[in-house]
Formats: structure tokens, sequence, C-alpha cells
């Protein structure tokens, strides 16, 4: 048995045992399918993003791979009911940050994605969401203390046992089935997101910005705009097989978008405008889902 020295005895010192269950990985994809896909949306009158793109992939990967979308109880992974996807959003002039919550993502067109989420960010960011209002209030009067205590247990029921908890104006399962967000508007090439302990998700998938890169192709290099995709995943949930599978059903909707999508919609107008956007979405198994079982 060697004596530790050194930096290995200092480092020993500094460092407890690591306990944190998170694995990181990064890869990079052709963002021609998604910039094609978003310049006929935006041709079209609806305002789609790359984030948007993600989600939907995201979605869609969680939909064919249903292991990752559970949550734990008791030791157990319990599958939960829909594919929910949770946007990080900028708000207060982009000074901090909160989110929107949209359910069974993997049944809603990317254009009926990108419109609820738009239409709810307007809300968040204007003040005109009276919940997010409320536990925005409640959480800046309560000392540091107190909001630790009242997070790690609020975070258990709404996340382990997924009930609503209406004194904080929290609703169950609050960050969905998996996070989103993105920091290629601000001309950040790649970064990777932490999994907080609160979110109660397995998986959380980082947008970079889209950037000219070159590119082995047929064994010559070319120069194409690449976008770089970060994963961070619970380990206790995924391990390698996991991750290969959802990866593979996430890489085929970024590859060609417009084949889990129907023909692009006209412009929504008013909430008849966006329920007609929620049906264009292809049922899971129909003919016009793409890939192996569609969304």
């Amino acid at each position: 048995m060697a004596k530790l020295t050194g930096w290995r005895k200092v480092a020993s010192v500094l460092w407890r045992a690591p306990e944190n269950p998170q694995i990181f990985g990064a890869f990079e994809c052709d963002a021609r399918p998604l910039s094609a896909f978003i310049e006929a949306a935006r041709a079209a009158g609806h305002h789609v993003t790359p984030t948007h793109l993600v989600g939907r992939a995201v979605a869609h990967a969680l939909h064919e791979m249903p292991d990752l979308n559970t949550r734990f109880v008791a030791g157990r992974a319990v599958p939960r009911r829909t594919v929910d996807i949770f946007f990080i959003t900028a708000v207060e002039a982009d000074r901090d940050l909160s989110g929107v919550k949209v359910e069974r993502a993997d049944r809603k067109s990317a254009v009926a994605l990108a419109h609820e989420l738009a239409d709810r960010a307007r809300g968040l960011k204007e003040g005109r969401d009276p919940i997010f209002t409320r536990t925005k209030r409640t959480g800046n009067a309560l000392p540091r203390p107190i909001l630790r205590q009242l997070l790690r247990f609020s975070s258990w029921w709404t996340g382990n046992l997924d009930r609503d908890f209406p004194a904080l104006g929290l609703e169950r399962s609050p960050f969905g089935s998996a996070m989103v967000t993105s920091v290629g508007m601000f001309g950040i090439p790649m970064g990777f997101a932490p999994l907080a302990s609160f979110f109660k998700v397995p998986l959380m998938v980082l947008a970079g910005e889209i950037a000219d890169k070159p590119v082995a192709v047929d064994g010559r290099v070319e120069v194409r705009p690449s976008i770089s995709i970060t994963a961070t995943i619970d380990h206790r949930v995924a391990d390698g097989w996991h991750i290969s599978q959802v990866l593979r059903h996430f890489r085929a909707y970024m590859a060609d978008p417009q084949a889990f999508e129907l023909e692009m919609p006209a412009p929504a107008a008013g909430a008849a405008g966006r329920a007609g956007l929620e049906s264009s979405a292809p049922a899971p198994g129909s003919p016009d889902g793409g890939g192996t079982s569609g969304t």
C-alpha cells in the first residue's frame, strides 16, 4: 500500500470522494437541415429557431426511448405519463432565468411548439404570469436556509411524487422529462449545463452557436455550417446503451426535421390557429412520422 505524498496528498485533502452522478457528452451536427427547415418556417410566417428543433428532437428521442422518460420513487424508476420538455428562458432583460414546460412535446409539431413557447415566454418576460410572479416573490423573500429546505421538499413533492404544490405555485413535475437550453444566440460555440438536484430530470441538452467548420466528406475536407450539441445526463438513469439509443433517434431528427413534420402550416391566428398547429404533428406510428415509428 503506497502512502499518499505530494500533490496526491494535497488533492485528497482538498476534495471528498465524488458523489455526483452527472456524465457529459458532446458532438456536432450538420446545421444545413435545421437551417432549411427554419427558412421554410419563417417564409410561412412562423418564428422557429434551432432551440425549438433541438427540443423537438429531444422529445422525439424520449418518445422512441421511454426508458429515460422516468422519475425515481422509493428506489424505483417510474415511467412518466407524457413527454414534456422544459425550455430555459431568459427574463427581466436577460438578467435572470426562468422557463416554460411544453407538455406532450413529442405530439406537437415544431411550429406548434415554437408558437406555444413564444406566447408563454412573452408572458414571463412581461410579468403577466401570476404563478411565476408569486413563486419568484416567495423565493426572494425567504432566507437562504429556509429557501434551501423548501426547495428540497418541493422538488421531492413535485418531482419524485409527481404532485402539485399549490402553496408555492408549482405543478407536478415542473421541469418535465428533460430540459433544453441554448447559448448560440450569445455567440457561444459550446457549453455544458448542470443538472441541479431539484430538477428531477435525467437529461439536460444545450445547443451552441451555428458556425462554419471543416468536416470530412468522402475523404475530402469541406466547410459546412455546424451546431454543437452537449448533454448532461444522470448516470443513475442511463448508461452507455441508453445514451446510444437516444442519440440515434436524436440524430435522425436533426438530420432531416422535415421528415418528422407534416407540410408547413399557414401562419396561425389566435387559439384556433394554434390548435390546428398542434394537430399537425403526426401520431406515433403514422406513415407520415418518419423514422422508426415517428412523432
